[in-house]
């Protein structure tokens, strides 16, 4: 069995958050609940570009358009409904812009398998772990998707600092960052969900990331929202990766 930390505490605190604000209330008509319990994660700056990868419905962008109102968020989803609906959250607000594109680590023909929580659909093949953990995880259809490289997809000059760059990929996060070494240069944060077991096949897993990092000049500064088995062992969490400071 697996528990998120507070998990009931932490549902309560994020319904509360959500009814407290107008603009969340109204993204709740449309399902998408407001990534509230990102509300407190250490994210030192505010942003002027927000790099979501993995937008899915929007549930982190509109947290991000509300935490940071200066920035420009440019999200990525390959989901076309998950995209529409990301379409109708921000119709009157052009700081969104919204790419249709698989992120990984080259371009290539590739399948998502898409989950009946459409959120939790990715390149990778859900592991038994995976659906035995999580409700409606099961595989419910694969389509063809496009994946392309970060670096190609965003000029780098683009990425007005501080820039800020959120990963929820399901097990391919390590393909993202590989993707993204040309305009890693220009990030300031990184926020990625990452898993501590295998969920997905061949996934990469925490370690994997932080290795991959810290060459970069990132330094794991925060471990937040993690989900624990019924022992207490951390299985999957959101990590924060700050870089050494530099005048931005």
């Amino acid at each position: 069995m697996i528990t998120r930390i507070h998990s009931w505490h932490g549902r309560a605190v994020k319904l509360v958050a959500i009814l407290r604000h107008p603009v969340y209330r109204r993204a709740l008509r449309l399902g998408v609940a407001a990534s509230t319990e990102h509300a407190d994660t250490p994210l030192p700056y505010d942003y002027a570009t927000v790099v979501d990868v993995g937008a899915n419905r929007g549930q982190f962008a509109l947290l991000a358009a509300t935490r940071f109102p200066r920035a420009r968020i440019i999200c990525f989803e390959p989901l076309e409904t998950a995209r529409a609906t990301i379409d109708r959250l921000f119709t009157d607000d052009n700081r969104v812009d919204v790419v249709g594109v698989a992120v990984a680590a080259s371009a290539r023909p590739s399948h998502l398998f898409v989950s009946r929580s459409d959120d939790s659909s990715s390149l990778l093949a859900p592991t038994d772990l995976q659906t035995s953990t999580f409700r409606d995880t099961e595989v419910v259809e694969e389509i063809r998707v496009t994946t392309e490289r970060l670096d190609v997809l965003l000029d780098r000059d683009s990425l007005v600092r501080p820039t800020l760059l959120k990963i929820d990929a399901q097990g391919a996060e390590l393909e993202v960052l590989s993707g993204a070494a040309g305009v890693l240069d220009n990030v300031d944060t990184i926020l990625v969900e990452c898993s501590f077991a295998e969920f997905y096949s061949g996934q990469s897993l925490a370690d994997d990331v932080i290795r991959f990092l810290h060459p970069c000049g990132f330094r794991l500064t925060a471990l937040m929202s993690a989900y624990a088995d019924a022992s207490g062992q951390v299985l999957q969490a959101d990590l924060v990766f700050a870089r050494e400071p530099t005048k931005i």
